[in-house]
């Protein structure tokens, strides 16, 4: 873990997963098995949709680390969100699993070249995204702090 913690600091790690989201979001809208893009179907926005609050949560996370700052109900509320994202993360991953070894069902059909390439690179950042968004709310935890909010109101004094 410390291995990864040395290649993937914060910044690259916020950096590397806003590409990531990014390269998702244009292949959310591919199709692996006809080799084109469809714009105008509904379930392709999903994704899309879904990652604006991973977005939304680095830049939370970006800007409670630059400026020391501690957690907020905020943050906490981005991250529970976050992690109902995540679950569609995973789906999204073993769905691009499977349509890479359902392969074999269309074997007398017409597949594209770029079926395996670009089906194995899909796949390979479905799961890039899954350990960047552990790491960066492993960042959260160890940079910003934990969520202690029964203890916060005990200390301060409105006052004044």
């Amino acid at each position: 873990m410390k291995f990864i913690l040395k290649i993937l600091p914060w910044k690259k790690t916020i950096n590397v997963s806003i590409a990531v989201i990014a390269l998702l979001i244009i292949f959310s809208f591919y199709g692996l098995y006809t080799n084109s893009f469809y714009l105008l179907k509904p379930n392709n926005y999903i994704f899309p949709l879904l990652s604006l609050t991973h977005l939304t949560f680095l830049y939370v996370l970006w800007f409670k680390i630059k400026e020391d700052e501690l957690t907020d109900p905020q943050m906490r509320n981005i991250e529970y969100i976050l992690y109902v994202v995540f679950a569609v993360y995973v789906f999204k991953t073993f769905e691009s699993l499977f349509i890479l070894t359902s392969y074999s069902e269309f074997q007398n059909h017409i597949i594209p070249a770029s079926f395996f390439p670009l089906g194995i690179l899909i796949f390979l950042l479905h799961v890039a995204l899954l350990g960047l968004t552990l790491l960066a709310i492993k960042y959260r935890k160890d940079l910003v702090g934990d969520y202690k909010f029964d203890d916060m109101n005990q200390h301060i004094d409105s006052w004044e």
